[in-house]
């Protein structure tokens, strides 16, 4: 009771929640992104599941996300894969018919979403890890009261993306972003970075241009394949 009466616990609370409204934004563009071939049942599955394992992640990997990000090269294929996974979302073909491709997407969009909260929840967590001050408690229930944040973000983004079409476009330059900004982010590049800031810009604009322009090459062949 004593916690609950404590006005730093309460400011503490609202300072992780608020981080992570601002985090989740590249999560729920993955989850939607992820999930809008699928069949409706199947997106609200994929969304509820995606979402939840985001925010346990983020609680596992505060532990050691300090630890994790100290060793080179790891940020490197972290955000090579995020790249990969851009380019996978982008180039899918959301013709599939049938029941048995149908159960096949809702396992590959399940994969996708997992890989990508691992690598987007290592940098994010050390915020809310901040914010937390220590307390279990507090980052839990911080983020626990997120996990309707990033349902709420996916969701609308999914619709988002069935309305304007566009939006799928932009969704996979904002993973490629990321991706490269998660590349040259890592501790070997650390010292080149520091001489050279515009590289973190300069990067994360490539890895948006290359998630785009690889994804668009796929996805022509595909259809070229099909037909």
């Amino acid at each position: 009771m004593e916690l609950l009466q404590s006005t730093d616990f309460w400011l503490g609370l609202l300072k992780i929640v608020w981080i992570n409204i601002i985090l989740s934004g590249d999560n729920a563009v993955v989850i939607a992104m992820a999930a809008r071939s699928l069949p409706p049942a199947q997106q609200k599955k994929a969304v509820m599941f995606g979402s939840g394992a985001a925010v346990v992640l983020r609680i596992v990997l505060t532990v050691v996300a300090a630890k994790l990000l100290a060793l080179p090269y790891l940020q490197i294929i972290g955000g090579m894969l995020l790249l990969w996974i851009g380019m996978q979302l982008l180039s899918e073909d959301d013709e599939d018919d049938g029941e048995s491709k149908e159960y096949g997407s809702m396992m590959a969009a399940v994969r996708t979403i997992l890989l990508a909260d691992l690598v987007m929840s290592l940098d994010n967590v050390i915020a809310v890890a901040a914010a937390a001050q220590g307390s279990m408690v507090l980052l839990i229930l911080g983020l626990a009261i997120s996990i309707p944040l990033v349902i709420f973000g996916s969701t609308l983004m999914i619709k988002l993306m069935e309305r304007f079409p566009i939006i799928v476009m932009l969704g996979a330059a904002l993973i490629g972003w990321v991706g490269g900004e998660t590349i040259v982010s890592d501790v070997a590049l650390r010292e080149t970075l520091a001489a050279n800031p515009w590289l973190h810009y300069a990067a994360a604009a490539a890895g948006a241009v290359f998630v785009v322009a690889a994804g668009r090459l796929m996805q022509r062949r595909a259809h070229a394949a099909a037909h």
